[in-house]
């Protein structure tokens, strides 16, 4: 019964974050938008994602091998991504920036892009490039038909400033009439 729904929550979640790229003007590729939706199937149900350490996990990934090394990075790539995205508000309860968990994911990403023996490298090269708009696309999908912005203005400010963020930027610009901050020199950075 379960397998009948597949395909509905398929086509919601897919017309969900066409409308949030198209909210902050972002044009995913169909690689990423498959895996962003995909992403967000498979985390939907699962709460108990937000207990996750996951500078530990991403630790543990780095020591493992072979498939568990993919799976523990894996794991921690999208999760980051999703706290990022749909969740950032969720960094300053635990004291970190939104930044933190672009440097995490991008690395777990990144990780397993560098792994030749890894069948889909390609992707994770990919979702480690472009991880700023895939948050970006998350957070404007959380902000549909919010009256209030997601991010506050000074987790906006911070998260344009460290990363280049279009749906930050965006955010600054409904909450200020004031000249606007030159733009970081590389917003897609690599660290």
């Amino acid at each position: 019964m379960a397998n009948s729904k597949t395909p509905l929550l398929t086509a919601q979640w897919n017309k969900l974050v066409l409308e949030a790229e198209e909210a902050i003007q972002i044009h995913l590729d169909e690689d990423l938008e498959s895996y962003l939706v995909f992403l967000l199937m498979r985390f939907h149900s699962r709460p108990e994602i937000a207990r996750s350490v996951m500078a530990l996990e991403y630790l543990e990934g780095l020591q493992s091998s072979g498939q568990i090394r993919r799976e523990q990075l894996r794991s921690v790539g999208d999760q980051c991504l999703l706290y990022s995205g749909l969740f950032p508000q969720r960094a300053r309860r635990n004291r970190v920036t939104v930044g933190y968990y672009i440097d995490l994911g991008r690395s777990a990403y990144r990780n397993l892009a560098e792994d030749e023996r890894f069948a889909f490298a390609e992707i994770f090269t990919k979702l480690a490039i472009h991880f700023v708009s895939l948050m970006d696309t998350l957070q404007a999908l959380r902000s549909l038909g919010m009256e209030t912005p997601l991010l506050d203005p000074l987790t906006a400010a911070e998260l344009w400033q460290e990363s280049g963020s279009r749906h930050a930027r965006a955010v600054l610009g409904s909450v200020t009439t004031t000249t606007a901050m030159p733009q970081p020199s590389d917003p897609e950075r690599k660290h």
